[in-house]
């Protein structure tokens, strides 16, 4: 799995006309924003303890030009991120 840094490209070029583009909505704003989002959650979870192995994050722009942050997580990365969201939520008085 790829980790941060992905540019979402695969290692081929990219297909422009896989969606649509509206002119005048700023897709290069949203996806910068979304990629400094990506680096903190990257850096968050790597922090806590998920493997980057585990996980794949990339940047993206929403049609609307918006910042999107893709995050695909194996089976075991995404028990983990549950563990660890739980474990939080306990500590805020946030768990039900």
């Amino acid at each position: 799995m790829c980790g941060l840094g992905d540019d979402g490209f695969d290692g081929e070029a990219a297909d422009l006309d896989a969606g649509i583009w509206v002119r005048g909505v700023d897709y290069v704003s949203g996806w910068r924003d979304a990629r400094e989002a990506t680096a903190e959650l990257d850096d968050a979870l790597r922090l806590v303890g998920v493997e980057a192995a585990e996980m794949r994050m990339r940047a993206a722009s929403g049609a609307d030009g918006s910042g999107v942050v893709r995050l695909e997580l194996s089976a075991a990365g995404a028990r983990e991120v549950a563990m660890l969201a739980r474990v939080a939520a306990a500590r805020l008085g946030r768990a039900s």
